[in-house]
């Protein structure tokens, strides 16, 4: 992996660009959710469940504290804080050739947060897109 794709993650965390955010992702990228079970498949999806989740986690208090790499994808430890709730998670992201993202995995701990955000991120998909 040459890092691209993850720049271009990191560059949308900063930014919050909806446009480079369609740009990183693979026409048939996959999101799995901690609270769904199955995996969402397709761009549309995929960008919606990050959108969402970005508005939901994507406050003053979030922050990447690990990242661990391999040759076609990353981990990526964050922390947030949301309605005196402590989150701990980490994104599993792979890439393709062309550094867009083919597949992207949220886990999440302790209990109160995966409840918190399966309440929190149900009140952001139910809402039409801008």
């Amino acid at each position: 992996m040459t890092g691209t794709g993850l720049q271009k993650w990191y560059g949308y965390i900063k930014s919050h660009d909806r446009a480079a955010l369609w740009d990183l992702l693979h026409p048939d990228a996959v999101f799995e959710s901690p609270v769904v079970h199955a995996p969402q498949r397709g761009r549309d999806i995929t960008f919606k469940y990050l959108t969402s989740a970005e508005k939901v986690l994507g406050g003053p208090s979030f922050a990447y504290v690990g990242e661990w790499r391999s040759e076609n994808g990353a981990v990526l430890e964050f922390t947030n804080e949301i309605d005196g709730i402590t989150i701990n998670g980490v994104d599993i992201i792979s890439f393709d050739a062309d550094d867009r993202i083919t597949r992207f995995k949220v886990m999440v701990r302790p209990l109160k947060a995966i409840n918190l955000l399966h309440r929190l991120m149900g009140e952001q998909l139910v809402k039409p897109s801008p």
